[in-house]
């Protein structure tokens, strides 16, 4: 049964004439960016290095947490609530790029139009392959898999309406890295981006600060691959990627560390 939903996740992206979008064949070589060098005294995960933290149990363990309590699955409907308000307001899109999509938790929602052309990529092909697993058998038409980096994504200039990017920028803690996503972001996209990241600010990241500090002291060699952005800085690098801001809805304002952006293309 894996096996085959894995081949059927392989399959080759076909061209969209309606949509004029072009996309290249799935492939298992995964455009990885180089490694973080550490920051300070800390080692840092970012980027394509996660795919090889996915295996197929961790990925999972990763579908399964958001539905264990009953705390994780309000955080899931709220967030699942802001994602479809962001989707309202830019339009609707006909055509998106899901990446990275996990294990699919969005799928649902994207579907809703039933028109919606859906790409869903990520860097690990177990997460693929566990999306595959999970996904509601009447998506399974609406939606296409594609095997790529954020780095360089496999897909033309222009081919999709809007990127929906959830819970992947603050897990880059370097600019240089964020700035190359937000890059091909721009070249893939025909218009819009929806994001979502940490932010300062709240009651949450005054915490989240107290415990790395504390974890730092007893361990100076511990990976991090979570960070929180001041949104005055994030924001000056969505503009300088030369995206505008559309909107930004927070999960709790002053209190959660998540808020989703919308950001519109600009001419370079």
């Amino acid at each position: 049964m894996r096996q085959t939903q894995k081949h059927a996740a392989c399959r080759r992206l076909k061209e969209n004439e309606a949509g004029g979008v072009i996309t290249k064949a799935l492939t298992l070589n995964v455009c990885t960016a180089t490694r973080n060098k550490p920051v300070g005294v800390k080692q840092i995960i970012s980027g394509d290095q996660f795919a090889h933290k996915y295996n197929y149990d961790h990925a999972r363990n990763y579908y399964q947490k958001h539905h264990e309590s009953w705390m994780r699955r309000i955080s899931n409907r709220r967030e699942q609530a802001l994602a479809r308000k962001a989707l309202q307001l830019i339009g609707d899109p006909a055509t998106i790029l899901d990446l990275p999509c996990g294990a699919g938790r969005f799928w649902p929602l994207l579907a809703e139009n039933q028109q919606r052309r859906i790409i869903a990529a990520d860097s690990s092909p177990a997460m693929l392959e566990v999306a595959s697993e999970t996904c509601p058998a009447e998506l399974i038409t609406q939606i296409e898999q594609l095997h790529t980096s954020a780095y360089g994504i496999e897909l033309e200039e222009a081919s999709v309406d809007a990127i929906f990017s959830m819970r992947l920028l603050h897990h880059i803690g370097e600019a240089e890295k964020r700035r190359a996503i937000l890059r091909e972001f721009h070249r893939v996209t025909r218009r819009h981006v929806i994001l979502s990241l940490w932010i300062d600010g709240n009651y949450k990241a005054w915490r989240r600060h107290r415990r790395d500090e504390a974890v730092l002291r007893r361990n100076p060699s511990r990976l991090q691959n979570r960070f929180i952005f001041k949104p005055e800085n994030i924001e000056q690098e969505f503009h300088d990627a030369a995206f505008a801001i559309v909107a930004k809805f927070d999960f709790l304002p002053r209190y959660s560390m998540w808020r989703l952006y919308v950001l519109d293309k600009l001419p370079t």
